[in-house]
């Protein structure tokens, strides 16, 4: 028998909403309709970001740098002040330095050991926006093995042929334009170096990435760390941990994944962008 309109099926809904299929919008990377107003962004997450390091431990003392490129002027970047908490740091907290270690926006003194190597990165590759590195627990103890980040979990597939070892300048602190020189030649490809006896660098084309690649790189080395004290872990196959860096490891997987660390910082600390 024929159905009516009396008898057909009506569509489900809850709350008025009708449960049938709908059209989603994905995140996207923000887009500037001028300099100025991408300067107060990056800093605006340059502040957020070493917030976040800030609250996940990753401070200490006065150790630890997150630099970004202004969008303007690129052969400037902007860092953390010299000895300010990272729980504490706002945008109008934060230097431009010159590649010539030179503070031209700001009047506190910039760490020399962040001018060094930073600059000397962002010099060698034109690809890096933002680069980051702190004095974190577990990157420092794996550091001192001397060896690659291995592809044990998903997570650090992100790194899979993707990270480099450097032995070179390894415990000493970084003071000479020649040795930071020598540090980012280096580093010429890849998201993530392993200073050999200092801990983790990496680089993004975003502060998201560049912050997102530490964060779960440090937590990629603690996991390795506590499998190799509990027994001897099985790395991917190869085909395995290369289809999953391609999956996870772009770019835009490292700023996406940053995006909910970057919301509970605006959400809890709104003074960030004065």
């Amino acid at each position: 028998m024929a159905m009516t309109d009396d008898t057909r099926a009506e569509t489900p809904s809850i709350d008025g909403q009708a449960l049938t299929p709908k059209d989603l919008t994905f995140p996207q990377q923000e887009t500037f309709e001028s300099v100025a107003d991408e300067r107060i962004h990056r800093k605006a997450k340059l502040a957020g970001a070493l917030r976040i390091f800030g609250r996940l431990g990753f401070g200490e003392g006065v150790a630890g740098h997150i630099t970004v490129r202004d969008p303007e002027f690129p052969d400037h970047f902007w860092v953390n002040p010299f000895g300010m908490s990272f729980r504490h740091i706002r945008s109008s907290d934060l230097l431009l330095v010159n590649h010539h270690g030179e503070v031209v926006v700001g009047s506190q003194p910039v760490n020399r050991a962040a001018f060094v190597l930073h600059s000397a990165i962002h010099q060698a590759r034109p690809d890096v926006i933002a680069a980051a590195h702190a004095h974190s627990v577990h990157g420092k103890a794996f550091s001192s093995l001397g060896i690659p980040l291995a592809p044990i979990t998903q997570d650090a597939c992100a790194f899979y042929n993707d990270h480099t070892l450097i032995a070179e300048q390894g415990g000493a602190v970084v003071f000479e334009i020649e040795a930071g020189r020598e540090f980012a030649s280096k580093f010429p490809t890849g998201k993530m170096a392993i200073h050999q006896n200092h801990g983790l660098f990496t680089v993004g084309s975003t502060v998201d990435e560049a912050a997102f690649w530490f964060i779960t790189g440090e937590r990629s080395c603690q996991a390795q760390l506590l499998a190799m004290a509990a027994g001897t872990p099985h790395e991917i196959r190869h085909e395995y941990a290369q289809y999953t860096l391609e999956q996870t490891g772009f770019p835009f997987a490292g700023w996406f994944s940053f995006q909910p660390l970057w919301q509970e910082i605006c959400r809890t600390d709104p003074d960030l962008f004065d």
